[in-house]
Formats: structure tokens, sequence, C-alpha cells
């Protein structure tokens, strides 16, 4: 039964353009980094989950999951293994996007 394309037959990108790719990554975090932007992307990201309510709601999740566990065997890795999947579904769009226009942004004024 198909499920779709095998994975050899996707287009791979030529060997330049991959160096080109990882050259461009490494400069974008260079310049997020040493300009600052990176930590006040970071903040801003945290700013808004915890305004629209999402940082309370995975705190919830973080309880929830050790109050079914040992709490003396639990692990933050296990924590962070069982609530991340759920977390990351349900970062708000409006979130996601007003950072990516912020990102956007930065990359266009390198």
């Amino acid at each position: 039964m198909s499920q779709g394309p095998e994975r050899g037959a996707l287009k791979r990108a030529a060997p330049d353009d991959t160096v080109d790719e990882l050259h461009l990554e490494e400069k974008i975090r260079h310049h997020l980094a040493s300009s600052g932007k990176r930590e006040a992307l970071k903040e801003l990201l945290a700013s808004r989950l915890a305004s629209c309510g999402w940082r309370d709601d995975i705190k919830q999740r973080c309880r929830e999951y050790v109050a079914k566990k040992d709490r003396d065997t639990v692990t933050t890795d296990d924590i962070v293994r069982a609530v991340r999947p759920e977390g990351r579904a349900t970062v708000p769009d409006s979130v996601k996007a007003e950072l990516l226009a912020e990102i956007k942004k930065f990359i266009l004024s390198i």
C-alpha cells in the first residue's frame, strides 16, 4: 500500500545549496546573538505565552503528569518528554505569527 513518495524520490538540495544554507543559518544565528535580538525574542515569546495563559496551562499539565506518576522517581526529562508535544501544539497561532514577523523583520535588516 503506497503512502506517498518514497524517501529517495524526494528532491535533494545540491551540495553547494546545502553549504550556502548552512552558512546563511550560521550568519543569522551570529547576528541574533551578537545584536541581543535573540534574548529580546525569547523575552517577547515568554511574555506572550504568559499573557495568553499558555504557561499556566503547561504548569497544570506538568502537575497532572507528576500526580499520575511516582513523585519520587519522576524526572524533569520525563515531564518534558510527556508534556512537550502537547505544549508545542497548543502555542497560539497569533503568538507564532508575531514571533515569525519579528524574525523576518530582523533577517531583512541584516
